[in-house]
C-alpha cells in the first residue's frame, strides 16, 4: 500500500505579525458604499483611501510615513458631488491621483510632494462623458496622460488627460455593467469582464474588435 504523499511548502510555518499600533493608520472612516472596489491605492510616496463625507464624495491622501492615530481635521480630497467609487494614481507621476464617482464624472489630482495642508477642492481636469456613475478607472501602463473609464452605462472612455478629451469610446461592446477592466503589459490590449458573465479581450486600436 502506497503511502499519500504531502506536498510540503515552504510557506506552511509561516505566520504573519501586525505591526505596533503607531505603524498602523488609524481611526480613518472607510466610505460605507455599497460598491465592489479596492476602496485604497498605493505608490511609493503616498497611500490613498476613500472615506465617508457629507455634501460629496471624498477620499483621503497621507504620505507613507505619517502613521498612527489621525486628526479628525485631517484635509481631503472633495471635489466630487457624489459618493467616489475608485481611485488609481498614475504610474508615471507619483503625484498625479484618478478618482471615479457617482456623480458620473472623473477627476484627475495633483498632490503636494509633502502631503495635503488643506482639503483639495479643484482638480487639475474633469473628464465628462458618462451617463451613469463611474465604477472604475486605470491608467494605461506604458503611455503618458491615457486614463481608462468604465461606467454603469455600459461604456468604456480611454481618455486622453492631456488634452481633457476621450480618444476612444465603446459604446456597443458590452451589453451589460463592467465589473472590471485590465491593461496587459504594454497597453496594446484590455481584459474586460462583465455582468453578462463574459471576459472579453480588446483592441483599443481596433474599435469594436473583441474576443
Amino acid at each position: 500500500m502506497m503511502r499519500k504523499v504531502v506536498r510540503s511548502s515552504k510557506f506552511r510555518h509561516v505566520y504573519g505579525q501586525a505591526v505596533k499600533a503607531d505603524q498602523c493608520y488609524d481611526d480613518i472612516r472607510i466610505s460605507q458604499t455599497t460598491w465592489d472596489s479596492n476602496f485604497c491605492a498605493v505608490n511609493p510616496k503616498f497611500v490613498a483611501m476613500i472615506v465617508e463625507a457629507s455634501g460629496g464624495g471624498a477620499f483621503m491622501v497621507l504620505p507613507l510615513s505619517k502613521t498612527g492615530r489621525l486628526d479628525k481635521s485631517q484635509p481631503v480630497v472633495c471635489g466630487h458631488t457624489a459618493p467616489v467609487l475608485d481611485i488609481d494614481w498614475c504610474p508615471h507621476n507619483d503625484n498625479v491621483i484618478a478618482s471615479g464617482s457617482e456623480d458620473c464624472s472623473v477627476m484627475v489630482w495633483e498632490i503636494p510632494d509633502g502631503g495635503l495642508t488643506r482639503s483639495l477642492t479643484e482638480p487639475i481636469v474633469t473628464l465628462e462623458g458618462h451617463s451613469k456613475r463611474v465604477g472604475f478607472i486605470t491608467w494605461h501602463p506604458t503611455a503618458q496622460n491615457i486614463l481608462l473609464s468604465a461606467g454603469c452605462d455600459n461604456v468604456i472612455i480611454i481618455w486622453n488627460v492631456g488634452k481633457g478629451e476621450a480618444v476612444i469610446t465603446l459604446d456597443d461592446t458590452h451589453p451589460d455593467i463592467i465589473y472590471s477592466a485590465s491593461w496587459n503589459y504594454d497597453g496594446s490590449l484590455l481584459c474586460t469582464a462583465c455582468k453578462d458573465k463574459k471576459i472579453r479581450i480588446i483592441d483599443p486600436r481596433k474599435i469594436g474588435r473583441a474576443h
